[in-house]
C-alpha cells in the first residue's frame, strides 16, 4: 500500500508554530517556579553549639548582621550549648533542609567528636553540607602570670619543667573532652613526656575565665583572648600554628619551642543540613563571601583569626583531610577519653 501524504501546514500556521512554542516555553517556566519556592521566605536561624561570648557565638553574630542587610531576612543566633558543641550539631543536622537553619561550629564538632564519642546523634559526612569556612586560627598557650604557681614561667621549657618537678599536679583547661584544645594539650604532654590534669568547662571561654580566676594553671587558648593579653592578665608561651602569628609576632611557635612538626589550628565555619538545594547553598554562599568587602564586618571577623570564607567545595576538602589527619594523630598519641 503506498503511503499517504502528510499535511502541509498553511503560512499562517508556520508563523504561529514559534509563538506557540514560546506560549509553551514561558508556562513551563512558571510552573517550574511555582514549585520552587523563593528564598529565604522567612527568618533564618543560625544554631551555635557553644556559648554567648565564645568565638563561634561572636562570629555568628557578625554574619547574622551581614546576612540581614544582604537577603532582606531576620537573620537569629540562637546558643545551644553542651557537649562540645555535639547539641548545637545534632539540632542542626534534624532541620528542615530548607535553607533557613545554618550551623556554625568549629573543627572539634566535625572532625573529632565523631572519631571520639560513639553516640553523638550526628554523622557529619551523612547529615551536613559544607557551606563556607569563615576563619582559621593557631591555639595560644597561656598561663597567669599573676598566679603563685605560674608567676614565674616564662617559657613552654619552663611550663613543661614546672610540670614535671609536680606531676599530675599542673591543670590545663578546654572547652570539652575531645576538642582541639583537649587534644593538643595531650600532644604536649606526650611529646614532652609529662603528666598533667585535664579540667574540662562547658566551653573555651569558661575554661579561660579558669585561668584568669587561678582555678587552673594552663590551656590552649583561642585569639578571643588577646585583649587579655595585651592587659597583661594573661601571658602568651607559643602558637601552635608551624608559622607565628600576625597578631602576636613576638610569641614563638611550638617549633621554635623545641617540638619539630608541631602544628596544630582551628577553624571556624558553617554547614546546612544534607538536602539542602544546591541554589540554595550557592545563594547562601554568594551572600556570605561579600562579607569581605565590608570594612566592619570584615574587621570583626578578623578579630576571631585569619578570614578565608572558603567555597563550599574548598571547605569539604579540607574538612576532609583534617578529619584524616585528627584520625592518626588520635592513634598515633594514643589519646583517650574518661
Amino acid at each position: 500500500m503506498p503511503s499517504l501524504p502528510h499535511p502541509t501546514p498553511s503560512r499562517r500556521g508556520r508563523r504561529l508554530l514559534p509563538r506557540i512554542a514560546l506560549l509553551v516555553a514561558a508556562f513551563a517556566c512558571a510552573g517550574a517556579q511555582a514549585q520552587t519556592p523563593a528564598w529565604p521566605s522567612k527568618p533564618i536561624r543560625i544554631i551555635t553549639g557553644f556559648p554567648a561570648g565564645s568565638a563561634t557565638d561572636s562570629i555568628s553574630r557578625t554574619l547574622a548582621e551581614h546576612l540581614r542587610a544582604k537577603l532582606g531576612q531576620p537573620v537569629i543566633v540562637e546558643n545551644r550549648a553542651g557537649a562540645n558543641g555535639a547539641l548545637g550539631v545534632a539540632e542542626v543536622a534534624r532541620a528542615p533542609a530548607d535553607g533557613h537553619t545554618i550551623l556554625a561550629t568549629n573543627s572539634s564538632s566535625i572532625t573529632v567528636n565523631p572519631q571520639v564519642y560513639r553516640k553523638l546523634g550526628y554523622v557529619p559526612e551523612r547529615d551536613f553540607i559544607p557551606l563556607t569556612m569563615v576563619v582559621s586560627a593557631p591555639f595560644i598557650l597561656v598561663v597567669n602570670p599573676a598566679a603563685e604557681r605560674t608567676a614565674g614561667v616564662n617559657s613552654v621549657a619552663d611550663l613543661m619543667a614546672l610540670a614535671r618537678s609536680k606531676p599530675g599536679q599542673i591543670t590545663y583547661g578546654s572547652g570539652g573532652p575531645g576538642n582541639l584544645a583537649h587534644l593538643g594539650f595531650e600532644m604536649i604532654n606526650n611529646r614532652a613526656s609529662v603528666k598533667t590534669t585535664h579540667v574540662p568547662y562547658k566551653s573555651g571561654v569558661n575554661a579561660q575565665l579558669g585561668v584568669l580566676g587561678k582555678e587552673i594553671d594552663t590551656m590552649l587558648d583561642t585569639p578571643v583572648t588577646l585583649p587579655n593579653l595585651k592587659a597583661g592578665k594573661l601571658k602568651a608561651l607559643a602558637v601552635t600554628t608551624a608559622t607565628r602569628w600576625r597578631d602576636l609576632p613576638e610569641v614563638p611557635t611550638m617549633i621554635e619551642a623545641g617540638y619539630p612538626g608541631f602544628d596544630v589550628s582551628f577553624w571556624l565555619g558553617l554547614l546546612v543540613p544534607a538536602q539542602t538545594p544546591p541554589a540554595v547553598v550557592q545563594a547562601l554562599y554568594a551572600a556570605l563571601r561579600t562579607a569581605r568587602d565590608d570594612p566592619n564586618i570584615l574587621r570583626q571577623l578578623q578579630t576571631q583569626g585569619q578570614v578565608e570564607l572558603t567555597d563550599p567545595q574548598a571547605f569539604a576538602a579540607r574538612i576532609r583531610a583534617e578529619t584524616a589527619a585528627w584520625g592518626e594523630v588520635i592513634r598515633r598519641e594514643n589519646i583517650t577519653l574518661d
